[in-house]
Formats: structure tokens, C-alpha cells, sequence
């Protein structure tokens, strides 16, 4: 995309408004806790106290809106400890020549590499730069300035405890996301009705896996009616799958399946004297045979209908609390009638989704029976997040692995701390007084990627004329004393609190008001203060965009890596998979598991680094020749059907005390190299080749399956079903194979 394009996309998104709020309680929380402590701070200690207080409750109540499943009162003590260390720190150096601008540097590399913990650190160690930069301009002693920074940790400490005194919707944030994964399974049982290949979108499972990460404190007064719920969940998806594929390889047949293997088509049958009375039987039998097929796919469909309804019931008793309400159709469609029409691994699926559906009810019903605000013991298996505290040495290990391995986080973490400081130095080359608004403006813009970085950039210019010009014009034609003016800068805080999901350029807009509010205590003229922080905000804004084009971090450049990790990771799912058949007795679910959820995580980064691409400047082609966007399309579809098919043959993995399938474990072996070498083969711009694998494939199925199309049509006699399932699934994955060949063909 050319750049005057890639700013255009970039500017609409940063004025897009979405038309969504937060919860108004929420809002009215954070903004009673800033007010609790903005006005006795005013009343005591006078404007310059109350500013430090305000500024620490502010920022800490906005970590607590960011998405995170940590306990909000740790969030908001967190943030304003932070805070409180950020201001302290920085009036000890504002004094000493050179000092601050050293500390300034290091402290913004340091919230650079914040981002490895995720977005919700990186934001609140960006904060921590904007409030040193803001306090430290007020004029105090060493011991004041340890006031300031104790009055910005109280902001925080306030924020906890209201939320502690005051709380909205306990866990609501983890029970959002177990629900959303119901109601994912229920929008995937739908699709399955009307299109067998349809794939569920994994997002959902993967924010409830996160949901149920807990720290110490989480585990001992979770909910009963969460724990269990998100593993009946992963084992619903499968069996939704299975009861779609009624006819596994049939409903999902390839486009090209003879082609893909490599081979010649079927040679039609000799000419042999037709018998009327053995065409009759044929005639019928085949009659036969369709009319069952047809009757099959009635009664999947209707089972597919009852499961969505009874998902959808159970989303909205997890979300809200409540009493499983079933719609009276669900229970009866899924009970098996007299002439069940489902058969084989269909009638299992459907069998183990009843199951299933039931033992999720009990979990909710047995939850009422115990008392919801007691201590919940932990139980085996759940997933371990260290509490604040233990957080140090973790975040110091993640942050010294990533200098070590150069990612981007290290040259965001290097962009952010020059930007910053180059901007610090330019604005105090004009003298005005407010100099420090350009630094705070370039460490709000910067972000580690293209489309973020010039979207806020725009948004951020734009909000901050805005909410200057209307404070200013407020501050200057009302004249409100101290107290109406604190009274107007909650009130833009709890406009902040309530719009912050609409999008950053009307957060923008109420913070600068609050800020012109919050500062007009302790500065002179309010129109002298509004024209510098605009002339500021568009050199810290133009500072950070010109940075970021010099010094790119570009998601182009990484969409081969990606795509090389998300075939890895493919492969190793689908060897998992077959070596469960190879190996039953021995098979460890959590291999399958952990493959699978490794598949997830790669196309979630490679889904999010194409759609950062593709806002970027830059050609795919210009960095990869042999690789091009609409490659990159197909290769996703053919990976996507890929795990479709892996998916399906999860579904009929066969017991412990099944007879194993003889070469499925070797073969599964060898499709994973497969897979491995074809992801080093994207890397270094070489054809992808899975010759070999289908070598291997006809060797196997020459020596133990089948030699003939016709035999696996017409004839089962010798195999078992666990035989019929891996014949059907492997000729399935080559021809994905095929397909991803094809997708990956380098370009001349």
C-alpha cells in the first residue's frame, strides 16, 4: 500500500467513533474514588497536592478498565505505586543538569519493554512517563516531592478500595469470556447446518484459557460455577464437528483428491454383460442407501439446531448468574428417538454432546447449592498466574529475554525511549513553559506497530485542540474558583471512565479538558497555557510519527515467520492427533492438547501480523519476492482446512482399549518433519514439497489398507472403523497438502 493510502486508512480509523460505552456504574465508581480524593486533598493541603492526588486516581482507575483478568483492586495499587515511584524518582533528578534527561531515557526503554507482559503493562508503564513528566514542573523540596509521590500512591490505594467497598459485577470479566466461548459453539453449531466445512473461530476458547489463569488470591475465591466449565467446552468442539461430518469423507471431500495425491485417476471398470435382476438389486440398495444418507443429515441437522439452543442457554446462565432456562424443543431434539437415524461416529458425537451438555447444567445446578462468596478450594490442573508481587523477577526475566533475542518489543522499547527524549530536548529549545506536553504527547502516540502509532497520532492531535479549546473556553469566560474547577475535571474524568470503548480521539478530547482543568489550579493564563500545549502537542505528535517512519517495525517482514510457524504448528497437531490412533493405551491427552492449543497461538499471530500488514507502507513483495498477499490467502485456506480435518479426526480418537492402527504413529511422525521443512522452505523462498509424505502415504496404505478406491466405497470388510477414520482423514490431509503446495508455489 502506498504511503499517501496507508495515511488516509490510518487517519479514518483514528476518527472512527464506535458507538459503545462502558457500564455507567463503573464510570460513576472510578469518578466518586478520584473525587474522594481530589477534594479533602484540596481542603487540607491546597491546589498543587490535589493535582498529584488526582493525576495518581485517575491513571489508576484507568487500569482497572483495561482488559485483564488480574483482580482490579491489584491493578489499581499497581499502577498507583508505579506512579507514585515514577514521580518521586524523577523530582530527585529534575534538579541535577542532565540528570532527569538520562532517567527520562532509560525509564522510557524500561516502559518500552513493558509491552512483552502485555498491552495492559505497557500502557500503564507509558502512563508513568506522562505523570513524571507533568508533576516533576511543579516547583518542591526532596521532602514535598516524596508528599507528591505518597499522594499519587494514595490515589491508587483509594481506587482499590473502592472497588473493594464497592463492587460491580464480580469476576464479570471471566465470566464474559466462558460465555462468549458458549455462544462461539452455539454460533459454530449453527454454521455446521447449512455448511460441514464451516470453522470455529478459536478466539473465544483462547480468551476463556486466559480467563481461567488465576493467581493465588483468584483461586481461593473463584465462583463454583466456573472451574470445569472451559474443558467441557474444548470437548464439545470436536463432537459438534463429528456430528456434522455424518459421512467423514464424503461431506468434506477435496476439490482435486487424486491430483493432490499425486496420481492418475481411477481407470474405469471392463465392460462386463449387464444382469437386469443384479442392476434391479443395485437400483434399490442404492435407493436404499440415499434415502438413509438423507435421513442421517435430517436428524445432524436437528441435533446441530438443539445443541446451538441448549449453548445458547447455557452462555447466558454463566454470563448472567442466573438459572439454566432451556428452550423446550432443545431437550427433545436431542434425545435419541426410536428410529435413530444417526450412525457410526456421528451417533457417538451425538451421544458424547448430550453428555456433555448435561454435565455443563450440573456444573451451573451444583454451583447453586454452594455459597458463591465463600473460599473455593483449588483444584488440579488449574492454570498458575503469579500474583503481583511475584511479578518482579518474571517481568525482569521477559524483559532481559527480549534484548537478548532483539524482538520487536526491544526496538519498540528503543524508539520509545529516543522519541521521548528527542522531544523533551526540542521543546526546551522554545522556552515556553509547557514544554513538557510535547515529550508526554510523543510517549502517548508511539505504539509498536504502524497502524496504531499514526491512527493515535491523528487521533491524539485532533482530541487535544478539541478538549483544549472547550476547557480554555470555559476557564476563561466562567472563571470558576478551585472547587467548581475540580468539580469540572471529575466531571471530564468520569466522561474519560464512560467513553472509553468509543475510541481514542473522544478519550482524547476528555482527557486534555481534564487536564486544562486539573493544571489551570496552578498555572497563569489559561489562553497563554491552551496555545502552548497545542503548538506542543503537534511537535510531540509529528516528533513520534517521523520517528516511527525512519525507524519502522514492519509486520510485513514477519509474515513469512509467521506463516512458517503456523504450518509447524499445524503439522504437529495433525502428527498428534494420528499418533493417538497408533498408540491408544499410551496416548496422553495432553499431547493433543498442547499441540493444539500451539496451532491456535500461531494463527492467531499470523491472522494478527496480516492484518497489521496490511495497513502498512510497504509491499510483501518488495521483502519476500518469492511471496505474495494472495499466496498468503490461500495458504490460510488450505492450512485453515487442514486443522478442519485434524479437528474432525480428534473427534473419533478411539479409546484406551482400542486396537491401535498399525503405521499411524510412524506416519504421523513424518508428516510432522513434513510440515517443519516445509516452514524452513517458506523461510528461505524454496518450493514447498510434501513428494515424500505422499510417497509415504501410498507405500502404507499399500501394505495395510486397502489398495483401490472402489475397496474403500464398497467394501469394509478387514478394517475397522479406526481404520475407515485414519484412511479417510490422511488422503484429506494431503490433499490439504496439495493445496498448500499449490498456495506456496514460489512466484517467477
Amino acid at each position: 500500500m502506498p504511503w499517501l493510502d496507508a495515511l488516509r486508512h490510518t487517519s479514518r480509523a483514528a476518527l472512527a467513533v464506535e458507538r459503545q460505552f462502558n457500564e455507567p456504574k463503573r464510570a460513576a465508581r472510578g469518578a466518586f474514588a478520584v473525587a474522594l480524593v481530589v477534594f479533602p486533598v484540596l481542603a487540607i493541603g491546597g491546589p498543587r497536592p490535589a493535582t498529584s492526588a488526582a493525576t495518581g486516581a485517575f491513571i489508576a482507575g484507568i487500569a482497572t478498565f483495561q482488559r485483564s483478568f488480574r483482580p482490579r483492586p491489584s491493578l489499581a495499587l499497581a499502577a498507583g505505586i508505579g506512579l507514585g515511584v515514577s514521580t518521586f524518582v524523577g523530582y530527585l533528578a529534575v534538579g541535577v543538569t542532565g540528570l532527569f534527561l538520562l532517567l527520562l531515557a532509560v525509564w522510557s526503554f524500561a516502559a518500552g519493554l513493558a509491552w512483552s507482559m502485555g498491552p495492559t503493562a505497557g500502557v500503564l508503564a507509558a502512563n508513568t512517563v506522562t505523570v513524571m513528566l507533568v508533576v516533576v514542573q511543579l516547583p518542591v523540596s526532596v521532602s514535598t516531592a516524596l508528599g507528591h509521590a505518597l499522594l499519587c500512591s494514595l490515589g491508587g490505594a483509594v481506587q482499590a478500595l473502592v472497588i473493594i467497598v464497592l463492587p460491580l459485577r464480580s469476576w464479570g470479566a471471566h465470566r464474559d469470556a466462558l460465555a462468549d466461548a458458549y455462544a462461539e459453539l452455539a454460533h459454530f453449531a449453527r454454521r455446521l447446518r447449512h455448511d460441514p466445512r464451516a470453522v470455529l473461530d478459536p478466539e473465544p476458547l483462547m480468551e476463556a484459557r486466559h480467563a481461567e489463569a488465576l493467581t493465588p488470591w483468584q483461586e481461593r475465591r473463584r465462583p463454583p460455577e466456573l472451574p470445569g466449565l472451559r474443558a467441557i467446552a474444548e470437548r464439545i468442539r470436536p463432537a459438534l464437528a463429528g456430528i456434522a461430518a455424518v459421512e467423514f469423507g464424503r461431506v468434506i471431500e477435496p476439490l482435486e483428491p487424486w491430483s493432490a495425491l499425486g496420481g492418475e485417476e481411477p481407470p474405469e471398470p471392463a465392460d462386463v454383460p449387464e444382469d437386469p435382476e443384479l442392476a434391479e438389486v443395485e437400483a434399490r440398495l442404492s435407493a436404499a442407501a440415499e434415502a438413509e444418507n438423507e435421513a442421517e443429515y435430517d436428524r445432524s441437522r436437528e441435533v446441530l439446531a438443539g445443541a446451538a439452543q441448549m449453548l445458547d442457554a447455557l452462555a447466558r446462565a454463566i454470563r448472567t448468574g442466573d438459572l439454566v432456562a432451556y428452550p423446550r424443543s432443545a431437550p427433545a431434539t436431542l434425545a435419541p428417538s426410536g428410529r435413530q437415524a444417526l450412525r457410526g461416529p456421528a451417533l457417538r458425537a451425538a451421544r458424547l454432546l448430550t453428555t456433555l451438555l448435561g454435565r455443563a447444567a450440573e456444573e451451573l445446578e451444583r454451583s447453586r447449592e454452594t455459597p458463591l462468596t465463600g473460599p473455593v478450594a483449588g483444584h488440579d490442573g488449574v492454570l498458575r498466574r503469579p500474583g503481583l508481587a511475584r511479578m518482579v523477577p518474571v517481568a525482569a526475566r521477559t524483559a532481559w529475554r527480549q534484548i537478548q533475542l532483539g524482538t520487536p518489543v526491544l526496538h519498540h522499547a528503543m524508539r520509545l525511549s529516543g522519541v521521548v527524549t528527542a522531544a523533551y530536548l526540542l521543546a526546551k529549545l522554545t522556552g515556553l513553559h509547557h514544554s513538557y506536553w510535547a515529550a508526554m504527547t510523543a510517549a502517548m502516540v508511539i505504539r509498536p506497530d504502524f497502524r496504531q502509532t499514526y491512527s493515535r497520532g491523528v487521533a491524539r492531535v485532533l482530541g487535544t485542540l478539541t478538549g483544549v479549546v472547550v476547557a480554555t473556553a470555559v476557564v476563561e469566560l466562567a472563571h470558576p474558583d478551585q472547587w467548581v474547577t475540580c468539580a469540572l475535571a471529575v466531571l471530564f474524568m468520569s466522561f474519560a471512565y464512560l467513553l472509553l470503548p468509543t475510541g481514542y480521539a473522544v478519550i482524547t478530547t476528555c482527557i486534555s479538558g481534564y487536564a486544562v482543568f486539573l493544571l489551570s489550579l496552578v498555572s497563569g493564563s489559561a489562553l497563554a497555557d491552551a496555545w502552548e500545549r497545542v503548538v506542543m502537542t503537534l511537535l510531540g505528535g509529528a516528533v513520534a510519527l517521523v520517528a516511527y517512519a525512519l525507524f519502522p517495525t514492519w509486520e510485513t517482514v514477519r509474515l513469512p515467520e509467521r506463516t512458517a510457524e503456523w504450518i509447524a504448528a499445524a503439522g504437529r497437531y495433525a502428527g498428534a492427533v494420528l499418533a493417538g490412533y497408533g498408540d491408544p493405551a499410551g496416548r496422553d491427552p495432553r499431547t493433543v492438547r498442547s499441540a493444539l492449543l500451539a496451532q491456535r497461538e500461531a494463527r492467531a499471530d499470523f491472522l494478527q501480523a496480516r492484518e497489521r500488514a496490511a495497513a502498512e507502507p510497504v509491499a510483501l513483495a518488495d521483502r519476500h519476492p518469492r511471496l505474495g498477499r494472495k499466496q498468503l490467502g490461500r495458504a490460510r485456506e488450505a492450512l485453515g482446512y487442514l486443522a478442519r480435518v485434524a479437528l474432525l479426526m480428534e473427534a473419533h480418537l478411539p479409546g484406551p482399549t482400542a486396537e491401535p492402527v498399525p503405521g499411524a504413529s510412524e506416519f504421523g511422525a513424518l508428516l510432522t518433519e513434513s510440515t517443519a521443512a516445509a516452514g524452513a522452505a517458506v523461510l528461505t523462498g524454496d518450493p514447498v514439497d510434501f513428494t515424500s509424505l505422499r510417497a509415504a502415504y501410498q507405500a502404507w496404505e499399500d501394505a495395510d489398507m486397502p489398495a483401490t478406491d472402489l475397496e474403500l466405497e464398497y467394501s469394509h470388510r478387514g478394517t475397522s472403523e479406526q481404520q475407515d477414520v485414519v484412511r479417510s482423514g490422511c488422503r484429506l490431509l494431503l490433499a490439504a497438502f496439495g493445496e498448500l503446495e499449490r498456495a506456496l508455489q514460489p512466484r517467477p
